[in-house]
């Protein structure tokens, strides 16, 4: 794809603003040698320096421009709907970011050796190609490794019977990394930003790699794959991501070959929600474990910081609440006090983890994780702006339209009059404006006022007003020095968040918490005439200083017009609190900016002469109004000619209120059809065609038991995901007393045993506790006494259903992701027996080989849709079966949205907590997630649109999986609307491959 650079530049307002102080107003800092001033003005005087990707210590420089990296974190294996990651990056470009960070999941594209799939919902070249036309750079992070919560880090099952050690420089190992890198390299390097294919302008070698790193193992592993990436193509700067911050993998800590300067320094951080937020940069401890002063020329880079945190089996982490639990503790407050911190800490590439976490769909999650990968973060499972939106909008547009931001250093300690407040003060040498940062880590509200630099001279703010607000446990920004366009800006205690300059008028945002009292003083030698709509402000023009003082409490929008005094053009002041944010959209087009109030979402934005082209979304009836500094007339809304009036405070606003979306009426889920399963517990199934377990060496972490003739380690017979059935022939049980059976899974794995078709009982691994939480790997002995009728002569049958769940990560690069699931041990009366193994069968070669596991449904396509189930028993539910084992249950259903309206539907689970059940969820045969009945906390599962047919049928099988000592049913499932706009994207339907005989 080839990317306007003026489209894009614009988009992302790299392009920094040329718009300064008057000379008078601050002293011009000369930029250093070779290197661009954030208004892209080089010190050569060169000004279009095109497709260049590098950096110095204070930030990236793309095309000899300084651009801060304001990026979040989305996964699109997560979300298995193509058109829908176009929903999800318009929305985090309009939120405020200029940057996606995106895991590849090796595993996910990889069935096989040598088979990589990136085709339909693999279509990573896709998902690239949608962030650049949204208009955000990329960070590629595509492994090999990628942890992530994902069964096995993302290693491939396969992978896990190879010899080599994965993580370090054996052979064996590196000539698989080298494949997957080939085939993976080969979708990035068409898009990187350097050959103007694409956004991509950094990328990730390795991922919180801690291990072998004073070894030649880790040294020549990192060497390794520093220049294979290299020899694909890809020649944008390359990082490696710091478990934390140790130091780990610096610049000159392995060799890069004939290059230099071309490798940066990473980390990541979760802290505490509940402690104070760390200092990992300029006013840290320093060194090489204080964050970024680990490497002092290269930019603060925070390749991961939390933006939530995931959630275990049974919700101990959040006391139950699961994932709104987690946006509650990480909430607008925590970002802005955490973020800002790393602001004034002189991080430059802040990745937010995650920003839009989604579904775990299959058998991806890791055994840490349930199927919601919601994570708490600013956009949830089902895609919708949550209250943490406008922190991140506020912050991402400060950094793009304030190139002031680009390029700070320390400056002299300041303290507020309040001791509950510390401040962090800023400068940027070069224009000469101060930024300080002020955070309250108390339970209290605080009041202070604090001594500032300006072009005045020192200023102790606010000078009337009341004092300066912080509010507890919170964060904001007070600016001295910035240029508002033609309007220099003396100080303003409301903090930055846009401006754009124009013909017509300059307008500016600043923005803060609700009840905020503001000042703001601009340099003005003539007295201006201000007018004030949708708020109140007082103003006043002190002639001997030369300033224009305006007063006011943050009230929603207050638009503010100031005209006259120094300049002809008008500034168009808009003060917005954190409610007026949310629906506040300042866009950047490439025939200049527009700032929009009023919908839900602003998706984007064009400017053709004096008619502005809206995209957007309405979750309500809502107002609209518009704003240019460019003379605008005509307003589109989704392609409808809006009818607009003229405001007092120079926009357009339309005069009758844009439509919500229309009420959905969702059918009852009825018609179910019933069938059992389990036909592998009875003695007279056929197995012939199953794998003997014969083999008697492995590769895996996992010892073979002492007293086992064979390994029974379900990997190392092909079988890498979902469930796995035994089987085992007793010739004579004249004596035999007691069944002992050894296995091992990932969190909540569990086993069913039958003896000539009779249950023997379920054995379920423990759910965790908050301690544990981050175990990965369990095991257990389960012991079942022979039934007295059924000894004597055989031949008798024993069979083993055992639910693996999955492999664990290997954050450790122990290769601990080759630890064995399924049996580990049998023996009856101590003596061991010989088995025979099934799984999942072949992949299906859309939907790949995590969809499914190897219940006898699964293989014969009972999940289907179009399978023939017109045999299955009519039942209503809730319908009770409590026997041991599987049933299946189908419906059809159809739904009709409206066109035109993004409806995101869920599936709804409510039971009694004390029946232990599961269900595997499939619809229109993609397995879209786990539940658990009487663990949790998971009850609604998000259907994605697209697999979801929302102006069709659609297909609704469960599998459900009962231990047989209560009631098991399940209860009616429902649908349920998770988000309902009237807007959205195009959706496209998603290739659903129905059951065929054979």
């Amino acid at each position: 794809m080839e990317l306007s650079r003026r489209a894009f530049t614009a988009l992302t307002g790299a392009a920094a603003l040329t718009a300064a102080l008057p000379a008078t107003a601050y002293a011009q800092a000369a930029p250093g040698p070779g290197l661009a001033r954030a208004d892209g003005v080089r010190a050569d005087g060169a000004t279009d320096v095109r497709r260049t990707v590098a950096f110095d210590r204070y930030s990236l420089l793309v095309d000899g421009r300084r651009v801060p990296l304001w990026s979040g974190e989305v996964h699109p294996f997560r979300l298995p709907s193509p058109s829908l990651w176009r929903d999800v990056l318009q929305k985090m470009r309009a939120s405020g970011y200029n940057a996606v960070s995106v895991y590849a999941s090796w595993a996910y594209h990889s069935p096989a050796p040598g088979r990589y799939d990136f085709t339909g919902v693999r279509d990573l070249g896709r998902f690239l190609d949608l962030a650049a036309e949204a208009g955000l750079y990329v960070i590629a992070r595509p492994g090999p490794y990628i942890n992530a919560e994902t069964d096995g880090g993302g290693f491939p099952g396969w992978l896990a019977v190879t010899s080599g050690r994965a993580r370090t420089s054996d052979a064996e190992y590196l000539k698989y990394a080298d494949e997957w890198l080939t085939a993976v390299d080969a979708v990035i390097a068409p898009r990187l930003y350097t050959n103007g294919g694409g956004t991509v302008v950094v990328y990730q070698l390795e991922n919180e790699y801690a291990s072998y790193v004073t070894s030649a193992t880790g040294r020549d592993y990192m060497a390794h794959l520093y220049a294979k990436v290299r020899a694909d193509g890809i020649d944008v700067p390359l990082f490696h991501n710091d478990k934390g911050r140790n130091g780990y993998w610096v610049p000159g800590s392995f060799s890069t070959g004939e290059e230099s300067g071309r490798y940066l320094y990473a980390f990541d951080g979760y802290p505490s929600a509940s402690a104070n937020p760390p200092d990992w940069g300029y006013f840290g401890p320093g060194g090489a474990k204080g964050g970024s002063t680990a490497s002092p020329d290269t930019p603060g880079f925070l390749a991961e910081f939390a933006g939530g945190w995931f959630d275990c089996w049974g919700g101990a982490v959040f006391g139950g609440k699961g994932y709104a639990g987690s946006r509650a503790e990480r909430d607008a407050a925590y970002e802005r006090r955490f973020y800002l911190t790393n602001l004034a800490n002189g991080i430059k590439i802040h990745n937010v983890y995650m920003t839009f976490g989604g579904t775990s769909w299959g058998w991806q999650p890791a055994p840490v994780v349930y199927t919601s990968y919601d994570y708490g973060a600013a956009l949830d499972e089902a895609r919708n702006l949550t209250a943490k939106i406008p922190p991140m909008k506020q912050i991402g547009s400060m950094l793009a339209s304030f190139p002031d931001l680009a390029r700070l250093d320390r400056a002299e300690d300041t303290a507020a009059s309040s001791t509950d407040v510390r401040v962090y003060h800023l400068a940027d040498p070069d224009r000469g404006s101060h930024l300080y940062f002020l955070r309250n880590d108390t339970s209290r509200d605080a009041t202070c006022t604090l001594p500032v630099t300006t072009v005045a001279g020192p200023l102790t703010v606010p000078a009337a007003g009341g004092g300066l607000k912080v509010a507890a446990k919170d964060m904001k920004v007070l600016a001295t020095n910035l240029s508002l366009g033609r309007r220099a800006l003396l100080y303003s205690t409301a903090q930055p968040m846009w401006r754009a300059t124009g013909s017509v008028q300059d307008l500016a945002v600043l923005t803060g918490r609700p009840g905020d009292p503001v000042e703001i003083v601009l340099k003005s030698r003539l007295r201006p005439t201000v007018t004030t709509a949708g708020g109140s402000a007082q103003a006043v023009h002190d002639a001997d200083a030369g300033t224009l003082r305006i007063n006011a409490v943050l009230d929603g929008l207050t638009r503010l017009r100031v005209e006259g005094g120094d300049q002809d053009v008008p500034l168009l002041l808009l003060l917005a609190d954190d409610t007026a944010t949310a629906t506040l959209w300042p866009r950047t087009t490439d025939d200049g900016a527009l700032l929009v109030s009023g919908p839900a979402l602003v998706r984007d934005a064009r400017v053709d002469g004096t008619t502005v082209h809206l995209t957007g979304d309405t979750t309500a009836p809502s107002d609209l109004e518009v704003w240019s500094p460019e003379r605008i007339r005509t307003v589109l809304w989704n392609r409808r000619r809006v009818p607009v009036t003229a405001t007092a405070s120079g926009g357009l606003a339309a005069r009758t209120r844009l439509a919500g979306p229309r009420a959905l009426s969702l059918p009852d889920l009825t018609d179910w059809r019933h069938a059992p399963e389990n036909p592998e517990a009875e003695p007279d199934f056929d197995d012939s065609d199953w794998r003997v377990c014969d083999l008697t060496t492995t590769h895996s972490t996992t010892k073979v038991p002492a007293g086992q003739p064979a390994v029974l380690f379900a990997d190392d017979y092909g079988f890498h995901y979902g469930d796995v059935w035994y089987r085992a022939t007793v010739a004579d049980a004249s004596g035999a007393q007691s069944l002992a059976l050894t296995y091992q899974a990932g969190t909540l794995g569990l086993l069913m045993a039958w003896w000539d078709g009779r249950p023997l009982g379920t054995h379920r691994l423990p759910v965790p506790t908050k301690d544990q939480a981050t175990w990965s790997t369990w095991s257990d002995t389960a012991t079942f006494t022979v039934p007295a009728d059924l000894r004597g002569e055989g031949p008798h049958t024993v069979a083993v259903l055992v639910r693996r769940m999955a492999h664990e990560e290997d954050g450790g690069a122990n290769d601990a992701f080759k630890s064995a699931r399924g049996l580990t041990a049998a023996t009856l009366d101590g003596a061991p027996l010989t088995w025979r193994i099934q799984g999942a069968t072949a992949a299906d070669p859309v939907r790949g080989p995590l969809n499914t596991g190897g219940l006898y449904g699964e293989r014969h396509g009972w999940h289907l849709p179009g399978y023939p189930d017109r045999t299955w028993t009519p039942v209503t539910l809730p319908h009770t079966d409590t026997r041991q084992g599987v049933a299946w249950y189908r419906t059809a259903f159809s739904l009709s949205v409206d066109r035109g309206t993004d409806a995101s539907l869920g599936l709804t689970f409510t039971d009694e907590a004390s029946r232990p059940y599961r269900v595997q969820i499939f619809l229109n045969g993609w397995n879209l997630g786990q539940y658990v009945n009487d663990v949790g906390p998971q009850h609604t599962f998000v259907l994605p649109n697209g697999i979801l047919d929302t102006r069709g049928d659609n297909t609704l099988a469960l599998a459900v999986l009962s231990d047989g000592t209560a009631p098991a049913g399940p209860p009616r499932p429902a649908l349920t609307v998770l988000g309902l706009a009237a807007g959205g994207v195009p959706v496209e339907k998603v290739a659903s491959p129905a059951y065929r005989r054979g």
